[in-house]
């Protein structure tokens, strides 16, 4: 039912918080995780995590617009689910309701919230009116992300905990790219011209300009901006029911977008890898036991245990 795209780089310890916490709180019989994984560092704990991981599908980043899009033109499943790797889950909402959700309000429904609860600090800090409605016997809420009050509420594409049919992804991304035939064959990510530039502001700039993302955030910004002008093309709710999961920032990987983490010691790629060789690994218990219930989860939340 839903095809599950998660990137990865240099976060083997994190990556398997991840996948650990969502089969503990979503029935592994009902999501295809993909995984599209960026070789640098760490590639003999990448080895052995995927072993644990068998029936994730593995795909080693070579162009990350091409591969991306490959996975997402093939999906055959009703739902796409995007994943970071250092996205921590620690609770659940019954499939019935999510599904029924979908069914009943296909409208107005633009996705299914997994960061999003009545209680959450930051939905109480803004003034969004939030509607409460039933799906499957069970109360949910939804809350109108085109006058939304909040950076979270307004914020329509995102890549960590949100669940949209998979028509709909199709669809942003197709309005997105320029489909030029010589626009494609000069500027796509894998053309001859646009190799040349390596990883210059040039190339970032001429990929910007026609519509193709090249990271896992240019992937959400991009997206979240073809979103917000064209309102009139979708749907005008998120629904939700709770917080479910949410990233644990605590290091960075990817720097094509400007990012306030100030990052410790403690908490680089390489010690956190050091510690997983050691076999150490997040504590998913504790985090459920002590439910965040607000965004930029921290070092409060980030407890490691031995295996």
């Amino acid at each position: 039912m839903i095809s599950n795209i998660v990137f990865t780089k240099n976060r083997p310890l994190q990556l398997e918080a991840y996948l650990e916490s969502l089969y503990r709180f979503f029935p592994e019989s009902i999501i295809q995780t993909y995984i599209i994984y960026k070789p640098e560092l760490f590639s003999d704990e990448y080895k052995l995590l995927f072993g644990k991981y068998h029936n994730c599908v593995v795909i080693e980043e070579n162009d990350f617009h091409s591969d991306c899009m490959k996975v997402i033109s093939e999906a055959d499943t009703k739902y796409i689910l995007f994943g970071i790797d250092d996205v921590v889950y620690f609770d659940k909402v019954d499939f019935d309701v999510i599904d029924r959700t979908f069914d009943e309000h296909a409208d107005d429904i633009l996705g299914f919230s997994l960061r999003f609860s009545p209680e959450a600090q930051f939905l109480k800090n803004g003034s969004d009116e939030i509607t409460t409605l039933e799906a499957a016997n069970q109360k949910i809420f939804r809350l109108n992300w085109k006058q939304g009050q909040t950076p979270h509420s307004r914020y329509p594409f995102e890549l960590c905990t949100t669940i949209y049919k998979t028509s709909l992804v199709q669809e942003v991304l197709c309005g997105l790219a320029n489909n030029n035939p010589l626009i494609r064959f000069l500027f796509s990510p894998s053309s001859a011209l646009i190799k040349t530039l390596g990883n210059s502001k040039l190339k970032r700039s001429l990929l910007k300009d026609f519509g193709y993302f090249f990271s896992p955030n240019t992937f959400e910004s991009w997206p979240c901006r073809w979103c917000q002008n064209h309102k009139d093309r979708l749907g005008d709710y998120f629904y939700f029911q709770k917080i479910c999961g949410w990233p644990i920032q605590v290091n960075m990987v990817n720097v094509s977008n400007n990012n306030q983490l100030e990052e410790t010691n403690d908490y680089t790629v390489e010690s956190l890898n050091r510690k997983y060789k050691d076999g150490f690994k997040i504590d998913i218990d504790f985090i459920a036991k002590n439910k965040p219930t607000g965004s930029n989860l921290g070092v409060e939340h980030f407890r490691l245990i031995r295996n």
